[in-house]
């Protein structure tokens, strides 16, 4: 279908109805933002619109790994600018849609965005109070690496590697959890 969407592009709608609610509770589980993980989603399905004619795959689960590829790439590209690229949506005249609280509550859902915060704050009491002080400062208050050196009195190279240390040690409970999305491991 993916590939007939280059020649037929009514059929692009039917690729993105299948996999839309999967694309947007992997991204809101990313970001734990559902206005956010909608914008990632949209730009996501943007991309693969203008790109659908470049996908060689021949099998759905080719396409659901091409459609994943892309996702993982704009939530790469949202955290290495801070910002969602806006060009493919641009060009498409696409709009982020507006989010109702209804709609929100079922994002919010559909990603166990509860159960991931929970999760989260469980294994922020697991980490040293070192680790845990370093990442409040620089992930929640955004602090330079030099501020966050200068607030808890070591080097910089110290808040780097306890930022660090303290980011792998959630990451890898946090990918080791149980925690799942309606059925799909995380």
């Amino acid at each position: 279908m993916l590939r007939r969407s280059a020649d037929q592009p009514e059929l692009f709608g039917e690729f993105f109805r299948q996999h839309f609610d999967r694309i947007a509770a992997y991204l809101a589980r990313s970001v734990c933002d559902p206005d956010l993980a909608l914008e990632l989603t949209a730009e996501t399905f943007a991309q693969a619109y203008v790109a659908r004619g470049r996908f060689r795959g021949s099998t759905s689960e080719e396409a659901e790994a091409w459609i994943y590829r892309i996702a993982r790439r704009q939530l790469a590209r949202y955290f290495r600018r801070g910002e969602v690229a806006r060009r493919a949506m641009k060009r498409l005249q696409m709009q982020v849609p507006r989010i109702d609280a209804d709609t929100r509550a079922e994002v919010e859902e559909l990603a166990d965005l509860a159960g991931l915060r929970s999760a989260l704050r469980t294994e922020l009491q697991r980490i040293p109070r070192s680790q845990r002080d370093a990442l409040w400062l620089r992930v929640v208050e955004e602090l330079p690496y030099a501020e966050v050196s200068d607030r808890l009195g070591i080097s910089e190279e110290a808040a780097r590697t306890r930022v660090s240390r303290g980011l792998k040690s959630l990451s890898g409970a946090l990918t080791g959890s149980s925690i799942t999305l309606k059925g799909v491991r995380s």
